[in-house]
């Protein structure tokens, strides 16, 4: 069959259709849901899905394979025929049916490929109806060879116009033709020489150059992939003296072209021939016009259409403008096309009288019915075509008039009304328009169903979109009957249609043009007999972005840096995407080239760096851009740079205006060469603090905005000022006041504490809201308490302009859970804190019990007793005191009357202290008291108790009276605190000669009623030291010590101040101290070689911080030095009378001794001895020997 016999065939029953399926509300049908979660519990007739093309053309070396999917519910079967006949698939072995499907696949390996060829159709059916697919032509590829024959060579005058045909042959497909030599190079086309849509080729005239024998014509076949050749075509191209020359021999050539042979002449066409043709398309397709004409010099082409103009979108020119091709052909272009030719000896013209026909084509496809019982339902089939296309209907495949008759059915050329369907009447309608040109068909099923009301749109959607611009609000519906759709705002205010509003038969709510207060909760709500069902989705209405400040043109000197500024506002809520670019393209990959949030920066612009910049601010929903150029110039010197602090910023705006917050933006002002660090935003609050500026936040320098978060019921009024390193700029102007609406507060107050200052009452005290916190006027407290664990209700008090509230008339320190609320006009706060306090606390009812003293040693004992019950506290317990005072000494029969009383106290839950510092051989009286915030309890019984006894206390005083030579008389008072029985004391004494060495010590224990002794026998002239301690059965106590100096002779120290008054000892002395510093010059450099002197080695040893240097002033020698052989001892002072006495002191014997080790025993025997050096000639090494002391020095001169 042929391509034009089988376009032009008319579709007949037992023929298939392909299944449009076109989903939309009609007016009284239901459209299908297309989600499968819906169509799943459906029962649905058959469906079409996919299907293979009506015209297959397959290639013998392969499997044929024709498509067929349908689906429905239940799932359809299906079957085949073909050339009109059933087609029993499984009688042929090499024909397999796809499982689940009616795809069928044919195994023609082996076989002769042309047994299949034919019509074949494909029906899917099950209970509810049948569906057919199209028509689908099978054929086989064919390449034939060229037919036999042998092509005559051609000779040709030179000038003259020549076709070459090539005749290809008739391929499925047709086969696709160019010209190539013997080295297979494609021929150079050009104006003159080209090739028409036949596959001709066409010399608008010859030259010498076209001579050559290999002229070949190539066909080459598409689906076989094979190319088959003509023979080759030999052209010979002659001038006239040549013929001349040569006429004889020209009559044994077969074929001679001979067309005015001299010189030029006019263009003439060589095809189409004659002043007009006509060509017929198919509205759709693509027209091709062809006019090729011959004339020398070579003919160009142009085209016109008469009455009209080409539409220049679907116009094309190929072939050096000799093919006129426009696609889409629709009515409008039918008419005369003109193509002419022209060279310089004239013009020709050749007319195409184009007609355009149509073959069938949908002006609306019948859809798809879904229908509830005894509603009506209307199939339409409207088509166009020229001529006009004739319509048919069927049902289930067979013709409308040939089916069971059906009263509810009305057919009305293309209409098919349905009307009070019942259920089980469920089919698939075929609709079938044809005229000469070829047919369209269209299946559309009507489903019978009883179906409640589901939404189909998610769920809680957002759709966000840009202010001033439609919004689309969708509620995609499924039920049968059609459910009704309507729509709520906030679930509260029913939209109509009207000018706001529209609400589409599909359910979709459009806002034509939508504003902020159009944000918020929508409800579409779906309904028939059968049921209700709603949805929610919300509405998001954005600020759109804009750039408020664009960048501008600039002129920048080379080496310098240029800044583009891009302010831009946008809707806070949309995360902005900035980017630029350079001349529309993106920024070169350079460090020098920084993007700010805001801004761009070139650095070190170059002569590459001109150009235009552009920034462009991206949002997910909209964007805006601006741009600026860029020209460098060169640089002049540069003037001295001043830095000074900025100049405020201008223009405050305040924009994006809500309840809780406000943009800000300004213009910055002049940097002065020092680039601003950050912008201060201060307020004022006119209301509350009028005159106080607040530091309320800052940006960074670069920026221009701020988003500032606001309080409630505030009379803002904002300011700007720019930081540079110099300083920061004078205050901006204000910007406008900005009032914000008062709200319920956002906190509680603050501190809050319940102390009782009563034993029945408790105070709760918080620290109030300022009036910038109050978020609104009438600020109050609600000031909530109950008793703790007790599960009681609250109570509550509101209270206004107070910080506190009392309580009263409760239980003594119990536990309460208290709270507190802040309130205004316009609502509460946030659920306060809950906090514990107590009640007032009352004096302890209960005193500690059971109380025992456990002494430990004469000045320690340790106290126990059992703790009171902590009800009896009444309070916060503190802790106990225990007082105590001594009564007496054991030793002593009567009180003392001036003892204090002492106290202890232990903190928190204790049941045991312990008393230190007490007095040894004493009789003690004690008493605990527990103690809490508001004072102590009553006291326990008092408990007696008594310390062992002690060491004694030192005796009260140590004195020497009637010093002489060899004797003296010791003196002293017994010890204040004997802390026991005295037993006795000990006496020792030592002397001490003039180097502060030790002599032996004698000890001498003496009777506890004794306080003088007579010392005899002792040394004249010398110092003793003497020390003291008394001693009970425990030990020695402290001891006392005092030094004394025995009687000397009194002429030495006479002689000595007679001497020192004399002028001739003046000089000698000063002799005696210049050599004096030569020795000691010389004993520091011997003492920096590493030198060791017995002066420094008692000083190492002794180690006494209280020897303090003599005074020069009052007539005394200094004290020893490094150099010095002699100390005095410390205090030490010479009478009048020529004796030499001790101070009083308190010197250990530590003080005097080599190693520092002696010291006492507990009995008071000493431990250690004196260790001075006896032999002052005795050196080590080669150490120089000590100096004479000046007190040595002088008695040597006496």
């Amino acid at each position: 069959m042929d391509p034009t016999t089988e376009r032009n065939m008319k579709w007949v029953p037992g023929f298939g259709a392909m299944l449009l399926v076109l989903l939309s509300h009609v007016t009284s049908a239901l459209e299908v849901p297309l989600d499968p979660k819906v169509l799943e519990g459906l029962p649905q007739p058959p469906t079409i899905t996919l299907q293979s093309p009506k015209d297959y053309i397959f290639d013998p070396r392969e499997n044929i394979v024709i498509h067929c999917e349908a689906k429905g519910k239940p799932n359809p079967s299906f079957s085949w025929t073909r050339n009109g006949t059933h087609f029993d698939v499984e009688k042929d072995s090499k024909v397999l049916m796809k499982p689940g499907s009616g795809t069928l696949v044919i195994d023609i390996s082996g076989e002769k490929a042309e047994a299949y060829e034919g019509t074949y159709q494909c029906t899917a059916h099950n209970e509810h109806g049948t569906a057919v697919s199209n028509n689908i032509v099978i054929r086989q590829s064919r390449s034939p060879l060229w037919s036999k024959e042998r092509n005559e060579a051609i000779t040709v005058q030179m000038g003259v116009s020549l076709v070459l045909q090539c005749r290809p042959p008739a391929g499925l497909p047709p086969p696709v033709i160019f010209w190539m030599d013997n080295n297979f190079q494609k021929l150079q086309l050009d104006q003159r020489v080209s090739q028409a849509l036949n596959g001709d080729l066409y010399f608008s005239n010859v030259l010498r150059e076209d001579t050559r024998s290999d002229y070949i014509c190539y066909a080459r076949f598409p689906h076989t992939q094979t190319i088959q050749q003509k023979q080759p075509i030999s052209v010979t191209v002659l001038d006239m003296e040549t013929m001349n020359e040569t006429v004889a021999a020209l009559y044994n050539i077969t074929e001679f072209y001979s067309d005015s042979p001299e010189g030029v002449r006019r263009p003439g066409f060589m095809m189409p021939l004659g002043p007009t043709s006509t060509k017929m398309v198919l509205r759709g397709e693509t027209l091709e016009l062809e006019c090729i004409a011959e004339g020398l010099p070579t003919p160009e082409m142009s085209w016109q259409k008469d009455g009209g103009e080409l539409p220049s979108s679907r116009t094309s020119f190929e072939n050096f403008k000799k093919t006129l091709k426009i696609s889409d052909v629709n009515e409008a272009d039918g008419g005369n096309y003109r193509c002419t030719a022209a060279n310089n000896l004239g013009t020709v013209h050749h007319i195409i009288k184009v007609t355009v026909k149509a073959a069938p084509f949908w002006v609306s496809a019948p859809r798809n019915l879904v229908l509830a019982p005894n509603e009506t339902g209307i199939l339409t089939c409207r088509v166009s075509g020229e001529p006009k296309p004739k319509i048919s209907w069927f049902v289930n495949g067979v013709p409308i008039e040939n089916a069971p008759e059906d009263h509810t059915r009305k057919v009305d050329d293309d209409t098919v009304i349905l009307s009070n369907v019942q259920s089980g009447s469920s089919a698939v309608y075929q609709c079938n328009a044809s005229n000469e040109f070829g047919y369209l068909m269209a299946n559309a099923f009507v489903s019978v169903l009883a179906e409640a009301p589901r939404v189909l749109t998610p769920p809680n959607q957002v759709y966000q979109v840009i202010t001033n611009n439609p919004a689309l609000l969708h509620c995609s519906s499924f039920g049968s009957p059609i459910p009704t759709i309507t729509w709520f705002k906030d679930s509260q205010i029913s939209i109509k249609n009207g000018d706001l509003y529209v609400i589409h038969e599909n359910g979709t709510l459009e806002i034509h043009v939508a504003q902020s207060l159009n944000s918020g909760k929508y409800t579409c709500i779906a309904t028939n007999n059968l049921g209700i069902k709603e949805n929610h989705v919300f509405l998001e209405v954005k600020e759109s972005t804009r750039i408020l400040k664009q960048p501008e043109y600039k002129v920048v000197q080379r080496g310098m840096s240029a800044v583009f500024e891009c302010k831009v506002k946008h809707d806070p809520s949309l995360v902005p995407t900035m980017t630029w670019l350079k001349d529309s393209g993106e920024l070169p990959d350079d460090e020098r080239f920084e993007v700010d949030t805001d801004s761009l920066t070139v650095k070190h612009v170059t002569d590459e760096d001109e150009g235009t910049y552009t920034c462009i601010m991206n949002t997910t929903l909209d964007h805006d851009s601006a741009s600026a150029m860029l020209t460098v110039v060169e640089a002049t010197p540069t003037p001295a740079i001043v830095y000074e602090k900025p100049d405020p910023p201008t223009d405050l705006e305040l924009t994006d205006q809500t309840d809780r917050s406000v943009q800000l933006s300004w213009i910055p002002g002049d940097d002065h060469n020092s680039p601003t660090e950050k912008f201060l935003i201060q307020y004022e609050d006119l209301l509350h603090q009028p005159g106080l500026w607040i530091n309320l936040t800052d940006v960074g320098g670069t920026s221009t905005t701020a988003q500032l978060n606001l309080s409630p019921f505030v009379y803002y009024s904002f300011r700007v000022l720019a930081q540079n390193p110099v300083g920061y700029s004078s205050p901006s102007q204000p910007s406008r006041q900005y009032r914000t609406n008062p709200a319920a507060p956002d906190e509680n107050p603050s501190d809050v504490r319940g102390v009782g200052t009563e034993s029945d009452n408790l105070v709760i005290s918080w620290t109030p809201l300022t009036g910038f916190q109050s978020n609104g006027p009438g600020l109050e407290y609600k000031v909530l308490w109950r008793q703790k664990d007790m599960d009681g209700d609250w109570l509550s008090k509101n209270v206004a302009n107070v910080s506190h509230f009392v309580v009263t008339g409760i239980p003594t320190f119990v536990p309460f859970e208290i709270k507190v609320q802040a309130m205004n006009d316009y609502g509460s706060g946030p659920e306060p804190e809950v906090f514990i306090g107590h009640s007032g606390e009352d004096l302890p009812l209960s005193a500690p019990e059971s109380v025992q003293v456990m002494v430990h040693n004469s000045t320690l004992a340790e106290v126990h007793w059992e703790p009171v019950s902590f009800p009896s506290v009444r309070g916060k317990l503190q802790g106990y005191k225990v007082y105590y005072h001594r009564e007496r000494g054991l030793h002593e029969t009567e009180k003392m009357m001036d003892e204090e009383e002492q106290v202890l106290t232990f903190s928190g839950n204790r049941s045991e202290g312990r008393l230190p510092g007490l007095q040894p051989y004493s009789l003690y009286k004690l008493f605990i008291r527990v103690i809490n915030s508001k004072g102590e309890g009553p006291q326990s019984p008092s408990k007696t108790f008594e310390t062992p006894e002690g060491v004694p206390g030192p005796p009260s005083f140590l004195k020497v009276l009637n010093p002489s030579l060899d004797s003296l008389t010791l003196e002293w008072g017994p010890p204040m605190n004997n802390n026991g029985r005295l037993a006795g004391y000990t006496l020792k004494y030592q002397p001490v000669n003039t180097t502060n060495e030790l002599g032996p010590v004698k000890v001498m224990t003496l009777m506890a009623n004794e306080t003088t002794i007579t010392l005899s026998n002792l040394n004249s002239s010398m110092l003793y030291k003497f020390y003291l301690s008394a001693k009970t059965i425990k030990g020695s106590g402290p001891i006392i010590t005092e030094e004394a100096f025995t009687v000397m002779d009194t002429a030495v120290p006479s002689r000595q101040v007679d001497i020192a008054t004399q002028g001739w000892f003046i000089g000698l002395m000063c002799a005696i101290a210049l050599l004096i510093l030569v020795l000691l010059i010389v004993c520091f450099i011997k003492r920096n070689k590493g030198g060791k002197y017995p002066v420094k080695e008692k000083e190492d040893a002794h180690q006494d911080p209280e020897i303090q240097p003599m005074k020069e002033d009052d007539g005394t020698f200094g004290e020893y030095s490094d150099t010095e052989d002699h100390k005095p001892l410390k205090g030490s002072r010479t009478p009048s009378n020529g004796t030499v006495r001790r101070d009083e002191s308190d010197d250990s014997l530590v003080d005097y001794g080599e190693g520092g080790d002696g010291q006492f025993n507990e009995d008071g025997s000493f431990i250690g001895q004196y260790s001075g050096k006896k032999e002052k000639d005795t050196h080590e090494g080669n150490e120089s020997s000590e100096a004479p002391s000046p007190v040595n020095a002088m008695n040597s001169f006496v």
